[in-house]
C-alpha cells in the first residue's frame, strides 16, 4: 500500500442533519459517545495499511480540522512519507466551492500528482462501517482495472438514493444509474440491487486523464457518479468489488447517517446486548481523539431514597461523566456529561458537557454538546409542545436540541418548584 493514496472527501453540508450541522462539518458530528463519523473512513485506511491520507474539506471544518489534529496525526511520520493533511477549498477554478465530488478532487489535482501515487482510494467521510481497503486494492490490481466501485446489496427502495451498478458475470460492470426512480435489480434476485457505496479505486494516471477531460465539459455536473463512471464503462476496464465486512459479524454493516433518524438509529444500534456494530474488536480498532479525562463515575446508589440513584442500563457512558442520582436507559452519553439526582434520561444521545437538571426526563432526544437542560423539563414526551418551544423534530419523532437554542428561555414555564 506505500503507493496508494487515500483521498476522503469530508466538505458536503450536510443539511439534512441539521441542527447538528449547524456549526460545525457532518464527518466531525460525533458518534457512539466518544468518536466523530470521520473516524470511521480514517480508522479503515490505517488498518488497511494507507499511510496518506489527504481529507477534503469545504463548509464548517474547524471542528473537524482541530479533531483531527489533536487525535490522528501522532500515527503518521513525515520523515517516512507518512501523512494525514486536511485541505481547504483551494478555489483555482473561478474561485468556486466544488461543484461535485470529481470537482473536489479535481481542484486538488496538483497536491495529487505531486505525491506521484499509483493508486488513489477516493471515499466518502460520512458512513460508518469497518472495511479493508487493501483487498480492494489488490481486486483492483489482479483485474487491471481502471476503476473499482465498492458495490453493496440494498434493497430496490433503498437504491433510490444510490447509483446502482449492473455487472456481467465476471463483475464488470456494464450498466450505471444514478439515483434511478426505477433501479434495476440483480439477476435472479429481485430484492436486491447493487449499490455503489461511493468508494472507488482508481489507476492514478487513469484518474488525472479523466478528471481533466470532465471539468472541460461545460455540460458536466462534475460528479463521479453522475458523470465520470457512465462516461467510462463501455470503454475502460470497471469493475464492481463487493463489500467485505471487517466487523466480525454474520451480516455486514454499513450505514449511511445523513439524517436525523438514521443517524439516531445508528447510535441506539449500539446499545442493544449484541450490537450488530462491533466497537469492541481490537483486530479492527476504531480510533479517535481521546481526552484526558477521569472515568465515569455512579453516585446515589446507596441511597434510602429509592428514586435517587445513580445508574445506567443498556447504555454507553463516556470518560468524565458523573451520575449523580439519576437514572440512564438504552442511551448514549459522550465525555463529561452529569445527570443530576431524580432525572431520567431514556433512548436519548448526549453529546458532550451536557448538564441535566434534577427532575428533568429525557426521552428520544439529541443534545447538542454543552447544553444544560434545567430542572424539572421534560422533552420528548409532547412533540407538538417541542415543536413550539423552537427545537427540531424528525420525521421519526427524534427530538434535537442544539447548542444554541438558548433552551431556558424556552422552558422557563416548565420549572418543578
Amino acid at each position: 500500500m506505500l503507493d496508494t493514496l487515500a483521498v476522503v472527501l469530508a466538505g458536503g453540508k450536510g443539511s439534512r442533519l441539521e441542527p447538528l450541522t449547524r456549526d460545525r462539518a457532518k464527518p466531525a458530528v460525533p458518534f457512539g459517545g466518544g468518536y466523530r463519523i470521520v473516524d470511521f473512513a480514517l480508522s479503515n485506511c490505517l488498518n488497511s495499511g494507507i499511510r496518506k491520507m489527504l481529507v477534503l474539506t469545504q463548509y464548517k471544518a474547524m471542528s473537524l480540522d482541530r479533531h483531527i489534529n489533536l487525535g490522528w496525526r501522532r500515527f503518521f511520520c513525515r520523515e517516512l512519507d507518512e501523512f494525514i493533511d486536511v485541505v481547504p477549498p483551494q478555489q483555482r477554478i473561478d474561485e468556486h466551492w466544488y461543484q461535485g465530488t470529481a470537482d473536489a478532487v479535481y481542484q486538488n489535482i496538483y497536491t495529487l500528482e505531486k505525491e506521484r501515487p499509483a493508486y488513489v482510494v477516493i471515499l466518502a467521510g460520512d458512513h460508518i462501517y469497518k472495511m479493508n481497503y487493501r483487498a480492494m486494492v489488490e481486486y483492483h490490481k489482479q483485474n487491471k482495472a481502471d476503476l473499482t466501485v465498492g458495490a453493496l446489496r440494498v434493497t430496490p427502495e433503498a437504491a433510490r438514493q444510490f447509483g446502482v451498478m449492473q455487472v456481467d458475470q465476471h463483475d464488470r460492470i456494464i450498466g450505471f444509474q444514478e439515483k434511478p426512480a426505477q433501479p434495476k435489480t440483480i439477476p435472479g434476485d429481485q430484492a436486491h440491487c447493487l449499490a455503489s457505496m461511493g468508494i472507488y479505486v482508481f489507476t492514478a494516471r487513469f484518474l488525472f486523464e479523466q478528471l481533466c477531460r470532465d471539468a472541460t465539459d461545460p455540460n458536466s455536473a462534475h460528479d463521479f457518479g453522475q458523470n465520470i463512471i457512465p462516461s467510462i464503462i463501455d470503454s475502460h476496464a470497471v469493475y464492481a468489488f463487493s463489500f467485505r465486512d471487517e466487523n466480525r459479524k454474520h451480516d455486514a454493516y454499513w450505514r449511511d447517517v445523513g439524517t436525523l433518524d438514521a443517524y439516531y438509529e445508528a447510535n441506539m444500534d449500539l446499545v442493544a446486548i449484541d450490537p450488530q456494530l462491533n466497537m469492541y474488536d481490537d483486530r479492527w480498532p476504531i480510533r479517535t481523539h481521546q481526552p484526558i479525562l477521569p472515568p465515569p463515575k455512579f453516585v446515589f446508589g446507596s441511597s434510602s431514597d429509592g428514586d435517587r440513584q445513580g445508574c445506567a442500563l443498556d447504555s454507553i457512558v463516556c470518560q468524565g461523566c458523573i451520575i449523580s442520582g439519576g437514572r440512564v436507559e438504552r442511551s448514549v452519553l459522550g465525555p463529561l456529561v452529569r445527570v443530576n439526582s431524580y432525572a431520567k434520561i431514556e433512548d436519548s444521545i448526549l453529546f458532550q458537557s451536557v448538564d441535566i437538571g434534577r427532575h428533568a426526563h429525557i426521552r428520544r432526544a439529541i443534545i447538542d454538546k454543552g447544553v444544560h437542560i434545567p430542572a424539572g423539563v421534560k422533552i420528548g414526551y409532547d412533540l407538538e409542545l417541542d415543536r413550539s418551544r423552537g427545537f427540531t423534530v424528525s420525521e421519526g419523532g427524534v427530538v434535537v436540541i442544539a447548542k444554541s437554542e438558548g433552551i431556558e428561555q424556552f422552558l422557563e414555564d416548565d420549572q418543578v418548584a
